[in-house]
């Protein structure tokens, strides 16, 4: 098989490219990134497969004559809400099968709707398969099975986890910082009663998870809170959250307020956020119960009443993940199971889809992770 890793020198793909190079059923490895030297460079350490070629994404009628060449796209190119659906649309016109790690909702909207078209050519797109989205996909497929019927779906993560990567190709401000940014700032589209709706984000929700307890968490723009609901029609609510020191949601949300006032713009905002996580300002989340790091808890109904179950990891990786490590490793063991026709599935899906082994992929995760004791601890109301 001939794969393309668009972004493979940035902080997330060059995860995604040293996991994968070792992958015995690749026959040619195109490490493609806008720098060329940093993608010759990178190649020259994965194999005599791997080849560093320079790709410019902006440039569609290039893109295109070279996606032709390869059996499938591993897309890493942020921020998504610039380049992701182009991206899809231009694979699959190509005759490609596409995976990437989309984390904008507003993309990711627009790249469901080309579910037909991938149907039509026999061929998988795979939307968010990072961490949030990716693993919280998994988490909040797992719940919603410990349910008759579930009604509502959050997915949540803690924002102190979120730090840039040190090593990366790109020279400008980092994806990431400018995704965040976008995220809070304006309207993001969530499902409430029912009804998908434009709100604030950043809002304050209280979440009272099983076992636990009942904390703050704040709505920040996911895809999760788009794909649940595509792939679950009968859910009311689908909402994704972030959670974290409360000295870092004040500082989003003083940010937040001077960009909606135009007294900041967005990508003043970005480069500030990424300076500060530079500097290691934001402080680690350390209350001594509080919600877990990454988690989903699903709300509905079980033997008639009204329960909920909250799915979470149990175990602490051997060291410190990286940005990059904890959003490129899920990327590459999905397209590990694709390769093993673990993933037959086609059509345009998210990690939620039925057609995947959730909890074979999340183990699988952890233990690249280096979580070799890491349990799937589900906390039930009943």
């Amino acid at each position: 098989m001939k794969v393309i890793i668009l972004g493979a020198c940035g902080g997330m793909g060059r995860y995604v490219a040293k996991s994968v190079s070792s992958l015995g059923q690749i026959d040619h490895l195109a490490i493609a990134d806008l720098n060329f030297k940093d993608a010759e460079l990178l190649a020259s350490q994965l194999g005599s497969h791997a080849k560093g070629i320079e790709v410019d994404i902006n440039n569609i009628e290039n893109l295109s004559s070279i996606l032709f060449d390869y059996d499938i796209v591993l897309n890493t190119v942020g921020p998504f809400f610039k380049f992701g659906y182009q991206v899809l649309k231009t694979s699959l016109e190509a005759n490609c099968h596409y995976m990437d790690i989309c984390d904008d909702w507003e993309p990711t909207e627009k790249m469901l709707e080309l579910n037909d078209i991938a149907k039509e050519k026999n061929l998988l797109a795979l939307l968010g398969l990072g961490a949030s989205p990716g693993i919280t996909n998994l988490l909040g497929r797992i719940a919603i099975d410990h349910l008759d019927i579930a009604h509502t779906i959050y997915t949540g993560w803690n924002l102190e986890e979120a730090q840039p990567e040190p090593i990366s190709s790109q020279k400008e401000t980092n994806a990431a910082m400018i995704h965040g940014i976008e995220q809070i700032t304006g309207k993001v589209k969530v499902l409430k009663d029912g009804k998908f709706e434009m709100v604030n984000p950043l809002e304050e929700i209280k979440v009272s998870y099983p076992n636990i307890g009942t904390y703050s968490a704040f709505i920040f723009g996911h895809p999760e809170a788009i794909t649940f609901p595509y792939h679950f029609k009968d859910l009311l609510n689908s909402i994704n959250l972030a959670h974290g020191n409360k000295s870092t949601i004040f500082v989003l949300k003083i940010m937040r307020k001077l960009i909606n006032l135009k007294i900041l713009t967005k990508k003043t905002a970005a480069r500030f956020l990424e300076w500060l996580e530079k500097k290691g300002t934001s402080r680690k989340y350390t209350e001594t119960t509080s919600l877990p790091e990454i988690y989903a808890l699903a709300i509905g109904f079980k033997n008639g009443k009204e329960e909920c179950v909250g799915v979470s990891l149990d175990g602490e990786p051997s060291r410190e993940l990286t940005m990059g490590e904890a959003t490129g490793y899920p990327l590459s063991l999905g397209f590990k199971m694709f390769l093993n026709n673990e993933i037959t599935e086609r059509g345009v899906i998210a990690p939620e889809s039925k057609c995947i082994d959730h909890k074979k992929l999340l183990m699988e995760i952890y233990e690249l992770f280096g979580m070799k004791d890491a349990k799937i601890k589900v906390n039930k109301s009943w």
